[in-house]
């Protein structure tokens, strides 16, 4: 469609805010630009597939390109086409005949209908992305839309559940109800379907407080990934930082998402939303044209700098955005503050979080955008966490963010896993990740909390296949096995995926209850991976990515077993005790009135531990006291978080091992509280005499909490 004069009236209108808004008058439209030469507003029909007028936008102010519509009312269906030199070598990439998605779209209308149309240059020409592609995309392209925010929420207010108490629970929004018996089946996969009261009461009940979504803004399918009749599963590959993917939507209006979040608040739980701003759908130089690449792609983008025709890829997904520009920062941190303020999500799980930190010389913990992140008051008080890591040079972080930021600390979880496989020499890295990893968090005034403590998550094998496979399989996903980690610190107990040896799967059974006690009963903040404590399998696929099926739907056949009873006490042992999650590192250094330390590491005998003993590779028991009485710990109520004396015994032994179970002072014995031998964890009332052996199993974890003298 040629530009005409416009039939609908066009005001000046103003460059702030950015994108579409609203006003009960009419709609501002501004977008930034840098580099363009005219923008056109594209208007549809109420179907999104006949475009019926272009508006020039009539005034262009400090970059941005801006005009109000006194006629536009929300649900107008919209997006741009933006005019300026096609020249790749110098970074520029601008082709009119391309409808892009506007980056502030609060929703998007339809989806992708993949054609070589969408590409800037002509697929196949021997100069590649340097040709030029005059076929117009519209028809395959989702519209934008205009919205109206309001919504009555009520009494709903964010709930602000203390670092210290948090257990995060990561689930995908769509995986988790697929399958749910109880969710209506029109409403599975939504987030309708995720507001039903059976799932709400089922999160509740299990005791975690904070729901970590994986990506849920708009995405984009690769368009090999639709080739073979497969989707970007996980959401990795947003292309609308502020519109929710409309395919979680059963209603299609953005009070779905607003009702889910109320909802879950309302149960006491936290919503965060896994994030992904290190870089975009659109590829890198051969990749498609969808939105930022043709709307200012030398401003977007972190771009060579010796041939701006190429993106730097610290992200391996082909491009990576430029956080040293300030329209960059703006963008997200606008982004970052609508959800928190219109949508009023709890937090946010940064997906190569390192990326964000990248300045031109390299990663900083000062970076324009750590800095803006870190003086925004709406943002001062949500949760804030780290995946501190991404593949370009220097690109492994983890406890060099600055305070205020949790980071996913995978140094835990392979410790973790290769204990409980048995591996020599594990017992000094296990307790300084059990007791908070101090040594890479315990700097500029951070706490114990900032370490993200976990062992599965939707990257790699879940709880049941680590330890039923020693290899990944992942041939579903169509790379001939050569995609995921190969190395997963597994152990498949003696035979590789599914077994009726009851050795095998009894063993199996209780390695996963050793491995979630011991998340649980750890410093820091826990988080497990949804669907591990009903026994959920992937097949031993490892990197489920685009598996949108029975493979990673949760199946909810088990949801009344032993291992969800076993979890549920886990959860409410850990919110009973709060020396299991003390708001400051523990050294030793702090003593209780009766002489005993905060935190004491013991061998079998009963004796504490000294250097030989740690030195000792064969060992693979440990003895853990924690003192509740001991040292300075107040709540944030004011009110002190005292607490009894915990034992905690982990043997990865093989073989059963006789502990002294230490004599401490005032103590009378010891009563057990958890075993991971029985299938729901529960312990028993008999009181085992302190300075007695008991007889510990082979891989297990046995709780003791101190039973006290009479007057103590």
């Amino acid at each position: 469609m040629p530009s005409t004069p416009a039939r609908t009236p066009v005001w000046p209108g103003k460059p702030n805010p950015l994108g579409a808004t609203w006003d009960g008058f009419g709609v501002n439209f501004a977008i930034f630009s840098a580099h363009a030469e005219r923008v056109e507003l594209c208007l549809f029909d109420k179907t999104g597939q006949r475009e019926v007028e272009r508006v020039t936008l009539p005034e262009h102010t400090d970059e941005v390109w801006h005009g109000f519509l006194p006629d536009a009312r929300p649900g107008l269906l919209y997006g741009y086409r933006v005019h300026g030199p096609y020249e790749p070598e110098e970074g520029h990439r601008f082709n009119p005949n391309k409808l892009l998605i506007d980056p502030y779209a609060r929703a998007l209308f339809g989806g992708f209908k993949w054609s070589d149309a969408h590409y800037g240059y002509r697929v196949g020409s021997t100069k590649e992305d340097l040709s030029f592609d005059r076929r117009d995309n519209a028809r395959g392209m989702p519209k934008c839309r205009v919205v109206d925010g309001a919504f009555t929420w009520g009494h709903d207010r964010h709930r602000r559940v203390p670092w210290t108490d948090t257990v995060l629970y990561e689930t995908h929004l769509r995986g988790f109800t697929m399958r749910h018996p109880d969710v209506p089946a029109h409403l599975r996969g939504t987030f309708a379907g995720m507001s039903t009261q059976n799932v709400v009461d089922y999160l509740r009940a299990l005791g975690i407080t904070s729901v970590e979504f994986l990506p849920v803004q708009a995405v984009a399918d690769e368009q090999h990934l639709v080739t073979r009749g497969l989707t970007n599963y996980w959401g990795y590959n947003t292309i609308g930082f502020f519109a929710p993917e409309p395919r979680y939507m059963n209603t299609g209006v953005l009070s779905e998402f607003k009702t889910m979040v109320a909802r879950l608040h309302e149960a006491g739980i936290e919503v965060i939303l896994d994030v992904v701003y290190n870089h975009t759908a659109e590829g890198n130089h051969l990749g498609p044209t969808l939105s930022f690449k043709g709307i200012d792609n030398l401003s977007y983008y972190r771009l060579m700098p010796d041939s701006p025709r190429y993106y730097i890829n610290d992200t391996g997904t082909g491009n990576t955005l430029d956080f040293s520009h300030p329209r960059v920062i703006q963008m997200v941190m606008d982004s970052l503050r609508y959800w928190v303020t219109e949508m009023h999500v709890d937090g946010f799980r940064f997906d190569l979080a390192t990326v964000l930190a990248r300045e031109p010389y390299g990663y900083d913990p000062g970076s324009g955008f750590l800095d803006a992140v870190r003086q925004d008051p709406v943002l001062a008080d949500v949760k804030l966490i780290a995946e501190p890591w991404d593949v370009g040079p220097g690109g492994y972080q983890v406890g060099n963010f600055p305070p205020g930021w949790a980071e996913w600390n995978d140094r835990y979880r392979d410790t973790v896993r290769r204990y409980w496989r048995g591996d020599d020499g594990m017992l000094p890295e296990l307790a300084g990740r059990i007791a908070g990893s101090a040594d890479l968090f315990e700097k500029r005034g951070r706490r114990p909390w900032a370490s993200v403590n976990f062992i599965t998550a939707h990257d790699g094998f879940t709880l049941h296949d680590l330890v039923s496979y020693n290899d990944k399989h992942n041939w579903a996903n169509g790379e001939e096995n050569r995609d995921g980690h190969s190395s997963n610190c597994s152990w498949n107990h003696g035979v590789e995926g599914p077994t009726d040896d009851p050795a095998v799967t009894g063993l199996r059974a209780r390695q996963k209850r050793n491995m979630l006690a011991t998340l649980m009963l750890s410093q820091g903040t826990p988080m497990m991976l949804a669907g591990d404590e009903l026994d959920h399998s992937q097949d031993g696929n490892n990197n489920a990515y685009c598996q949108d099926n029975d493979i990673t739907w949760l199946d909810w056949s088990k949801r009344d077993g032993a291992l969800v009873s076993f979890v549920r006490r886990l959860i409410a042992l850990r919110r009973i005790h709060p020396v299991l999650r003390r708001p400051l590192f523990l050294h030793g250094r702090e003593v209780a009135e009766n002489g005993l330390k905060d935190i004491v590491w013991y061998n079998a005998q009963g004796v504490e531990k000294t250097a030989e003993h740690w030195r000792n590779t064969q060992a693979r028991c440990i003895v853990l006291l924690l003192n509740g009485r001991a040292g300075t710990h107040v709540g944030p109520d004011g009110q002190p978080l005292s607490d009894g004396v915990l034992l905690i015994v982990l043997n990865a032994h093989a073989d059963t091992l006789a502990v002294t179970l230490p004599d401490v002072p005032g103590g009378r014995g010891w009563r057990c509280v958890l075993d991971t031998r029985i299938d729901d964890g529960a312990g028993d009332e008999r009181i085992h005499l302190a300075g007695r052996s008991a007889l510990v199993d082979g891989r297990t974890v046995l709780v003791f909490t101190l039973v006290e003298q009479a007057g103590m």
